[in-house]
């Protein structure tokens, strides 16, 4: 592992410890998932953490709808992700955006729901949810004409959540976390709201799709050419969330292991957290702690 500050380092072996003590139940509930016989709906809720479909032992509650995204042109799935069946008016919310190949019901890394539930009931952090968005494969920006998922979570999500008494007066997510894909679209996210004059109060970002070269980057078809890439690339914007608390979390077996660690280096974030693990949930569900609690401190005061 890498040597964190004094700083990191206790928030690192937190993430660990917690991570540790809940390593069983994840593993019993992704044993039960592959057995087949557990519906859809309680196989998708287990893998995100929740103990139990019943009201008297579920920690963490899951709603799914249908809705339809002018700017994306198309109906997407709007996953809400909440600490209980009945939060309260106004819950504060974050978005998680999934990566590459995902989509609004597997963004979560697992156990994300059930730590969250747990962190509210105990009072370890304030109340606050995620609400997640199916985004496409393009990196959270328009790649094509009339498919805008990075207008979608800025213009839709809000009113989203407006209609549905979360997020506060209007509705906007007081931060955004997101894997892989998801993370870079965090980055960029907490880049838009800067020009909007509209911080969000963190981010978090868990093995963000940072990568250096142009020619890797190419490979994957998304960006019009390497000005497009560079354009929107955190590497390139490493002052765009100045004043932002902002975690970083990577594997060190992991492909973006090299640009996390620059962009560690240059930013200097609150948390900047690298551990054995390569690019997979097994790495992923050990900073669920963590990231729960980080987001949890900047919950905006006037909401709680």
């Amino acid at each position: 592992m890498n040597e964190p500050t004094e700083g990191r380092r206790r928030v690192s072996r937190r993430s660990l410890l917690i991570a540790g003590a809940s390593g069983l139940g994840v593993a019993g509930l992704a044993a039960g998932a592959a057995t087949g016989v557990v519906p859809f709906n309680q196989a998708l809720q287990r893998a995100l953490g929740v103990a139990s479909s019943t009201p008297v032992t579920q920690l963490g509650s899951m709603r799914v709808e249908r809705v339809y995204s002018h700017a994306r042109g198309r109906e997407v799935d709007l996953v809400f992700l909440l600490p209980s069946k009945k939060p309260p008016a106004g819950l504060p919310m974050s978005l998680m955006l999934h990566g590459l190949h995902g989509t609004a019901r597997t963004a979560a890394p697992s156990g994300l729901l059930k730590q969250l539930g747990s962190d509210v009931a105990r009072k370890a952090v304030p109340a606050y949810g995620y609400v997640a968005v199916d985004g496409g494969d393009n990196y959270w920006h328009q790649v094509r004409p009339g498919d805008d998922p990075m207008a979608m979570l800025l213009e839709e999500v809000p009113q989203w959540l407006r209609a549905r008494g979360l997020g506060g007066a209007d509705g906007t997510p007081f931060a955004c976390a997101g894997v892989s894909m998801g993370g870079f679209g965090a980055l960029l996210y907490g880049r838009r709201r800067v020009e909007r004059r509209q911080p969000p109060a963190a981010i978090a970002a868990i093995a963000p799709a940072l990568i250096t070269a142009w020619p890797e980057m190419a490979k994957r078809r998304i960006f019009t050419g390497m000005t497009d890439w560079t354009s929107l690339d955190p590497l390139r914007h490493l002052t765009a969330l100045q004043g932002i608390p902002t975690a970083v979390y990577c594997g060190t077996e992991d492909s973006f292991i090299t640009g996390v660690r620059r962009y560690i280096a240059e930013t200097r974030p609150a948390i900047g957290y690298t551990a054995h693990g390569r690019h997979s949930d097994t790495f992923f569900r050990t900073t669920v702690p963590s990231m729960v609690g980080f987001l949890g401190k900047h919950v905006p005061k006037k909401t709680q």
